[in-house]
């Protein structure tokens, strides 16, 4: 197994913590899952795919279903 030693400023750092911590992960163990998802060059073809999936079809969806929901997070947090 090979090892990476990177420098990050304070700032990216932080929010690499946090969004660790959101995921229930260790810095580390975040670190390690988001760059072995970069690598995945079948996720990064599925994406792309997805993308174009979405342009080509999301008006067909839409006029079907109806827009996609907007979130009522924000909604609820300003009314509070």
């Amino acid at each position: 197994m090979k090892q990476l030693n990177v420098r990050l400023d304070d700032a990216v750092h932080e929010a690499l913590e946090q969004r660790a911590e959101a995921a229930g992960l260790s810095l580390t163990d975040y670190a390690r899952k988001v760059l072995a998802e970069e690598a995945d060059e079948r996720r990064e073809r599925f994406l792309t795919a997805a993308a174009h999936f979405s342009q080509a079809w999301g008006p067909a969806f839409e006029a079907e279903f109806g827009p996609y929901p907007q979130s009522t997070r924000g909604a609820a947090a300003d009314a509070a």
